[in-house]
């Protein structure tokens, strides 16, 4: 019985991903975004379980990223759609791309098949047991689910908010699959040597929550790339 437990709990990831798809279609982001939080938590203990239940399996790792691309790939990329759909676009953007603009949206897709590709480069990549190379996608979904929530009115209110989603999109999808090394939270002491950019990081983490609320999380990923680049993370 106890070998069905970590499948299960990422079946319940995936079903997370579908509820928070619907909803993002239907332009309930704060709902979407909640269903994305939640299919991150079941993401973190079906790892858990089967590394302390001893029944990890291969089945497993592929249910868990077909789960993560539904989850942190089509479902923000169906929050972006919605907005792309709502929004207007620029008046040079009409006159240039008129029989093309009721397709624009769909563009937002192409971070789901990113994603997807930047999960299976994971699996094969053996150099990713200490840090990432590329932007995890549930940080990449973080990213969009803050954005969209906390700035999505005034995301819409700009007159060139529209082409700046479709670039933020090239960029994550760039970002997703690029060789770029990224620490990760993992510690293996608790020293400073070593986890310098770690520390920086979560100390400065504390005044953005406490100064932009949901879309905080939106600046604290950009932040997370930025020390990234900066900083390679130690191997």
């Amino acid at each position: 019985m106890k070998k069905h437990i970590p499948n299960t709990i990422t079946c319940c990831n995936l079903v997370s991903g579908c509820i928070a798809v619907t909803y993002a279609l239907m332009g309930e982001p704060g709902m979407a975004l909640l269903w994305i939080i939640m299919g991150a938590v079941f993401d973190f203990f079906d790892g858990m379980s089967a590394r302390l239940l001893g029944v990890s399996s291969p089945i497993g790792k592929e249910l868990d990223s077909l789960a993560d691309d539904v989850t942190f790939g089509v479902a923000p990329s169906a929050m972006v759609y919605h907005e792309l759909c709502v929004m207007e676009w620029p008046a040079a953007v009409t006159s240039l791309c008129a029989p093309a603009l009721p397709y624009l949206p769909y563009l937002a897709f192409v971070m789901a098949a990113f994603s997807a590709l930047r999960l299976a480069k994971f699996n094969l990549d053996e150099r990713q047991t200490t840090s990432f190379i590329g932007l995890p996608t549930p940080a990449n979904a973080l990213f969009w689910g803050s954005l969209i929530v906390g700035a999505g009115r005034w995301i819409e209110s700009t007159p060139w908010g529209a082409v700046a989603l479709l670039v933020g999109v090239c960029v994550s999808s760039w970002l997703l699959v690029a060789e770029l090394p990224m620490f990760a939270l993992k510690f293996k002491h608790w020293g400073w040597k070593g986890n310098e950019v770690k520390y920086i990081f979560i100390v400065s983490c504390v005044p953005l929550l406490l100064f932009f609320g949901i879309t905080a999380f939106a600046f604290i990923i950009a932040w997370y790339i930025v020390l990234s680049a900066v900083k390679r993370p130690h191997q």
